[in-house]
């Protein structure tokens, strides 16, 4: 398909009911939206392949969807740090952070060293990226051991009187998946919670209680990644 082609597709698509829905349903609010859902976008991409040279041009586009599409059509090994801070400092809503998180930037080489920055971020997007970021990197690396992740948890314990909802909720996340990475990193995720249970305010209180209740159960998920040599 062509730019043009895709563009088409899109307006094709359009349904405005949806943009109102995905509002009230699930706080996603956007600049230009069509209105497509996420699972017809990813259908969309699968056919297209990836191409770098269309997804630059799609998130350039101003369309929202499109620039969802860039996400999922973009090579990770082919992004530089200076895409990356471009297409960062314009995330609106949680969705299309998590999109270029998941699919592109945890993926990249670019990764931790982005992790690092983001999550000192002002911007409520920019600082969800990065626990978004590491949420989904500690399952995209399977071969890193305990120390890579252990020097994440005083960067969650700073970061978890941050009160904005979408960054409290990456917090836990970023803190919960480091915890299903082996059973070490189980009770070290554990250890953390407890301790940012002591703080006064209300988002660390939430973000410990939530991730304690998914660490402790019977039956969490815990993977067996590398733990030391």
């Amino acid at each position: 398909m062509t730019y043009n082609e895709i563009i088409e597709c899109l307006y094709d698509l359009q349904d405005s009911e949806k943009v109102i829905f995905k509002e009230k349903k699930f706080g996603v609010i956007s600049n230009n939206s069509l209105g497509i859902y996420h699972k017809d976008l990813k259908i969309i991409a699968k056919e297209i392949g990836q191409n770098n040279e269309l997804a630059i041009q799609l998130f350039d586009s101003g369309i929202y969807e499109g620039r969802l599409l860039c996400s999922k059509m973009f090579k990770p090994k082919d992004v530089t740090e200076q895409l990356m801070e471009k297409w960062v400092k314009t995330f609106e809503n949680w969705e299309i952070c998590d999109s270029f998180s998941m699919g592109l930037f945890s993926k990249s080489k670019f990764a931790l060293t982005k992790i690092l920055e983001w999550t000192k971020r002002k911007p409520e997007f920019e600082k969800r990226a990065g626990f978004a970021t590491l949420a989904s990197y500690c399952m995209a690396d399977k071969k890193s051991e305990n120390e890579l992740f252990e020097q994440f948890f005083p960067i969650i314990k700073r970061e978890a009187n941050d009160e904005r909802l979408y960054v409290k909720k990456a917090v836990n996340w970023a803190l919960r998946n480091i915890g299903k990475r082996n059973i070490d990193l189980n009770r070290m995720a554990i250890d953390v919670a407890n301790e940012i249970l002591k703080f006064e305010s209300n988002a660390a209180k939430w973000i410990a209680n939530d991730a304690l209740k998914e660490l402790q159960r019977d039956d969490v998920r815990i993977s067996n990644y590398p733990r030391k040599k």
